[in-house]
């Protein structure tokens, strides 16, 4: 084998081994036209919402972040090619990860704070290898960001999120330039903005990846995404389904929808989001519920989110990957839902 021969074998496998990355460098940073954009993100239909952060440690929706340093994040392992996998066989097409809940715990590597996951025990950025993992199995990627956090000058815990709109900038500048690309923004308003209003943080989300759609699950209506906290599917144009985002309806900048709600049914203590306590580790939502959704998500167009926590070794629970699987056995005919048993049919009166 002579050395022009060898080179070229090395760079199609570097391509190869990229998943064809430098097109795609190319390609998402080009604005493409609204209604093909709206297609490509209704196209992706149902994908998992990773939630894993200080409140997986805490066993709290909410965990008070004064007295706590990176440490507080005490994961023994991250895997997140199971994260992909575990999506893959349940028919999803995308991951949205929570990058920064109110707390201001940062899962990538960023120079905006020393509470980052890279200075944790387990010492690695989140992201990055989620990004990884997606890539390698063809997932796509959003993100999850809460807009103001506790770390922020003037913050209150579960009050204000306080102040501090350069710092916000400069995160999103960070997700959005060195992740590759991401199909869209869920920004968490329950801590305020941050000091950027929406209107700007579109403008600056804009400004780095034009495809990039921005949504904010309640506060003044902005974003070309239409979010649905706890949620249901609904066409567009009703805002019925949008969950706590039921004030814009008469905003008209929505050219997709989405809903979530967690994968834990309802129960006493722990967290709903997040992973919560081992007396819960039973505890799942049935599969034919959650498939009779995302029917609903394809008859409207709609993307759902199931939200899933990882737990602190990193991984999805058991129950969560079998019920996942379950999912996509139906969504790929693979299985019928059976029919309600005699005894459990109600009986006419």
């Amino acid at each position: 084998m002579n050395k022009l021969t060898t080179l070229i074998l090395i760079s199609i496998s570097l391509i190869v081994l990229t998943g064809f990355s430098g097109d795609r460098d190319k390609n998402y940073l080009k604005k493409v036209d609204d209604q093909v954009r709206a297609k490509q993100i209704s196209d992706m239909k149902f994908g998992m919402f990773i939630c894993w952060s200080f409140s997986t440690f805490s066993g709290q929706e909410w965990t008070p972040t004064e007295d706590k340093d990176a440490s507080f994040f005490r994961a023994t392992g991250c895997d997140t090619d199971q994260w992909c996998k575990v999506a893959k066989k349940a028919g999803m097409h995308y991951i949205l990860f929570l990058t920064k809940h109110h707390d201001g715990f940062c899962l990538w590597d960023t120079q905006t704070s020393r509470k980052k996951v890279t200075n944790s025990p387990l010492g690695i950025d989140v992201l990055a290898k989620l990004r990884k993992s997606c890539d390698r199995y063809g997932i796509k990627l959003a993100l999850y960001f809460s807009e103001g956090d506790w770390t922020f000058p003037g913050a209150s815990f579960s009050k204000s999120g306080g102040i501090n709109p350069e710092i916000k900038k400069a995160q999103l500048k960070e997700l959005l330039t060195n992740y590759g690309p991401i199909e869209y923004i869920w920004f968490d308003h329950a801590q305020g903005d941050g000091g950027l209003s929406h209107e700007e943080t579109d403008k600056w989300v804009e400004s780095f990846q034009p495809n990039c759609l921005p949504g904010y699950n309640h506060g003044t209506p902005a974003g070309r995404i239409r979010l649905g906290e706890l949620g249901h599917p609904s066409a567009l144009n009703d805002i019925s389904g949008a969950g706590f985002n039921k004030n814009g309806g008469d905003y008209k900048g929505y050219i997709a929808a989405e809903f979530t709600y967690p994968i834990l049914p309802a129960h006493e203590g722990g967290a709903m989001w997040f992973y919560s306590l081992p007396v819960h580790d039973n505890l799942c939502l049935p599969a034919e519920k959650i498939y009779e959704d995302y029917l609903g998500a394809v008859k409207f167009g709609n993307i759902f989110s199931l939200d899933i926590g990882p737990d602190y070794a990193g991984r999805i629970r058991g129950i969560d990957a079998a019920t996942l699987k379950q999912v996509g056995r139906y969504i790929k005919g693979k299985d019928q839902i059976p029919e309600p048993s005699e005894s459990n049919t109600p009986k006419q009166q």
